[in-house]
């Protein structure tokens, strides 16, 4: 059982929350006050004194909260109830819109819909201060997963294959696919890798280019080497239309 005692008045009710939210079994008690039986994690704010368990014999694993951050902390204590060993783990599935699956040990705690543009941002979010972490990203789209492996050159990177990881949807659970298959794509091992140059085809190439007319309020169309420079992740698609449209200026 999970026990919160803090006199962190901005940690006890963001950790209130967070369990509540997830439906979690907790009970709270004052600082320094005897822990019930049954309780086999504890959650505390970095001020609060240490829990002597010598008191009681009890053994209970602690867990520090961050009041800024409190759902890492219950992600913690989750992860300790269920006696896993809690290493972080981040599957992408990648694409225009990318899945993110955040595991801790074989428990999913957090889970993103979020554009690309966002993804490199929500993964380092997801990783910092988490101990031997490491994003497993598909091997699918492979501009889209080129670029985060390019974005992400300080986290530990795996290629998945990505093969049977999209499962079949139900009635009602349209738009959960990317995410699911981020799930599964973080409970595979994958290949170490430092960087991925992919050359793009010239049919990846012409759907770069379809956009940039779609978006253009002139129908103006970016060109070959523009589009090569997106597929590259040098530029956005906004920067090469600007481009484009200052060079004819």
């Amino acid at each position: 059982m999970i026990v919160v005692a803090t006199a962190d008045f901005e940690v006890y009710h963001g950790v209130v929350n967070e369990l509540r939210d997830r439906g979690v079994t907790f009970t709270t008690v004052e600082p320094g006050d005897a822990l019930p039986d049954g309780a086999t994690v504890l959650i505390r704010a970095e001020d609060d004194d240490a829990f002597d368990a010598d008191e009681t014999g009890q053994t209970v694993e602690t867990v520090v909260a961050d009041p800024e951050d409190p759902r890492r902390a219950v992600d913690e204590a989750l992860a300790r109830l269920r006696g896993g060993e809690g290493r972080t783990i981040v599957g992408v599935d990648p694409g225009t819109r990318p899945g993110i699956a955040v595991l801790s040990g074989d428990m999913v705690v957090a889970a993103f819909h979020v554009p690309l543009s966002d993804v490199a941002e929500t993964v380092r979010r997801e990783v910092a201060d988490a101990v031997d972490p490491v994003v497993r990203i598909g091997d699918g789209a492979r501009l889209q997963g080129g670029q985060l492996v390019r974005e992400l050159e300080e986290v530990p990177v795996e290629l998945v294959d990505e093969t049977g990881t999209t499962p079949y949807l139900g009635t009602g659970a349209r738009g959960m696919g990317d995410v699911l298959a981020a799930v599964n794509i973080a409970r595979l091992s994958g290949e170490r890798v430092e960087g991925r140059d992919v050359e793009p085809t010239a049919g990846e190439l012409q759907v770069i280019q379809n956009k940039s007319r779609q978006r253009a309020d002139d129908n103006r169309e970016i060109d070959e080497e523009l589009a090569r420079r997106v597929a590259a992740g040098d530029l956005t698609l906004e920067e090469a239309m600007d481009e484009h449209r200052n060079a004819d200026e």
